[in-house]
Order: C-alpha cells, then sequence, then structure tokens
C-alpha cells in the first residue's frame, strides 16, 4: 500500500528529473520572444512582437482599475470585437520592461483576456490588439499605484 508521503515523495522526484532533463519547459521556452520582453517602450516591444506602428481605437477595450492599491497585483483585462486578432498584449510605460503580457488569440474564441500585473509606480497601461492584417491597435488607461509592486 503506498501511503500519501510516498506518493509525494516519488512525484517530487519524477517532476526533477523531468525538469533536469529540460522536458517540461521545452514548449514554453519554444515561444518566447526575448527582445519583445527586453523593450523598454511601446513601439520597441511592438516591433518586436512584429507589428507595425501602433494606432489608438476604440475598438479595444481595457479594463483596469483608476488607483491600485497594490502594485503587485493589479487586474487588467484587454478584449475587441474585431474579427482578425492574432496577439493581444499589456504594456506599461514605466515599468522596467514595457511588455508585461501577450497572448496568442485564435478565430476560435472570443478576443477577451484578462490577467494580473506589477506596476513599479503610476502609469499608463496600454492594451494592444496585433491584427492578422498587420494593423496594431491599442487603447490606453492612466493606472495610479499606491504602493509599487516591482520592488517599491
Amino acid at each position: 500500500m503506498i501511503h500519501r508521503r510516498d506518493m509525494l515523495a516519488h512525484s517530487a522526484t519524477v517532476a526533477g528529473l523531468l525538469a533536469t532533463a529540460g522536458l517540461v519547459p521545452t514548449a514554453a521556452r519554444a515561444n518566447w520572444n526575448q527582445p519583445a520582453f527586453d523593450a523598454k517602450s511601446m513601439a520597441e516591444a511592438v516591433k518586436s512582437l512584429g507589428g507595425a506602428a501602433p494606432t489608438e481605437s476604440k475598438d479595444v477595450v481595457l479594463t483596469g482599475p483608476d488607483i491600485a492599491e497594490n502594485g503587485a497585483v493589479v487586474p487588467v483585462g484587454a478584449s475587441t470585437n474585431l474579427p482578425g486578432v492574432k496577439r493581444l498584449a499589456i504594456l506599461i510605460e514605466k515599468n522596467p520592461s514595457a511588455l508585461a503580457a501577450v497572448f496568442e488569440v485564435s478565430d476560435a474564441i472570443d478576443a477577451n483576456i484578462a490577467t494580473r500585473v506589477k506596476m513599479g509606480q503610476s502609469s499608463n497601461v496600454y492594451a494592444v490588439a496585433m491584427m492578422a492584417d498587420g494593423k496594431v491597435l491599442y487603447a490606453t488607461k492612466e493606472i495610479k499605484v499606491t504602493l509599487g509592486g516591482c520592488g517599491g
């Protein structure tokens, strides 16, 4: 009879072996776009993601609080009803790395995402929709942070 402790110990050992062998994160590393996440500005990040110059649009909706009490966990969302969305991205103007998140979107789902981001200080936040036809559309909102989340 296998006891719970033994099962947990064996599971941890197997997980460690898989991680050491490099089998677990391979798919995640394959899609990682390091230059985009190293970008310091919206323009650099969009260019690294393969987009053109962004245009502000009322068809892209950014949701988030006006004031975030804790910059370590700021809830934000992005959505659009436009057809042909390839990617939705969240960018934070004054963060050390502007790109906070990027989501691949297929036509089979609604282009509607929600996540939590870190903000070191009050800043403009951008929701960027990258379209199949090459257009890049965005919405912006200023979010004030009372307690910084990036070491502040």
